[in-house]
């Protein structure tokens, strides 16, 4: 059999391509194979964050917030939130806002949860994120407002929506974070389909909102503030 000599270099060619393409093919990943691999993680980051705070909790009702008992779970959160934000981040960066419904729910409260709890750098940097991705209904507008809302209460200022409590070693005891127009809160939160503050605290934090105290202690923050 003769072959047309001056055709070789053309079929080499062709033939590189297409075993280039069939590679190419076998290492892409498919929309379920990603999906699946973000939940695989997302559910080993949700896991390594809150089994730690949830014995740290369980600990600090009965020695304190203070104890020894308690830190021992607190470092423990702390050297694995320190992987986790890089994960998350790595998520963010490769796919952008993932879609809800490839990662649903609990998949956004996770990427949520740990940037809630990294730096104030981090934390800002991801906001225009955030708001795109409710723009683009990937994200429940919830989870933006309680992260503007750790934003204001790292800055010093009164917070929105009401969803930070913070530990004060005066009293030993939690209370909300001072609100901006405490009178107005339920409105807010109505607004972007929140539960009412006091069911919120009450269910999350197993904290009873006061009205009137709460007015009381936004006035004496904003007062402070003022003179400051």
């Amino acid at each position: 059999m003769k072959y047309n000599v001056s055709l070789l270099p053309i079929a080499l060619v062709c033939f590189s391509i297409f075993v280039s393409s069939c590679k190419g093919k076998d290492a892409t990943e498919t929309a379920p194979e990603k999906s699946q691999n973000l939940i695989a993680i997302l559910d080993t980051i949700w896991q390594k964050e809150q089994i730690p705070l949830r014995l740290r909790d369980s600990v600090m009702a009965i020695y304190g917030p203070e104890s020894k008992e308690a830190e021992v779970y607190q470092n423990t959160y702390r050297k694995n939130h320190a992987t986790n934000i890089i994960k998350v981040k790595n998520i963010l960066e490769t796919y952008g806002w993932p879609d809800s419904t490839q990662i649903g729910t609990q998949g956004n409260l996770t990427i949520c949860n740990v940037l809630q709890h990294t730096d104030q750098d981090t934390r800002e940097h991801y906001i225009p994120l955030m708001k795109q991705a409710v723009l683009d209904k990937k994200l429940e507008p919830r989870f933006l407002v309680r992260a503007e809302d750790r934003i204001a209460t790292d800055k010093g200022e009164l917070q929105i929506y009401g969803g930070q409590m913070k530990y004060y070693p005066e009293t030993k005891s939690f209370n909300v974070w001072p609100v901006y127009d405490p009178i107005n809160i339920d409105k807010r939160r109505a607004a972007i389909g929140l539960d009412s503050i006091g069911i919120f605290l009450k269910n999350r934090f197993n904290f009873d909102w006061n009205l009137e105290e709460q007015i009381k202690r936004s006035e004496e923050f904003e007062r402070l503030r003022s003179k400051n």
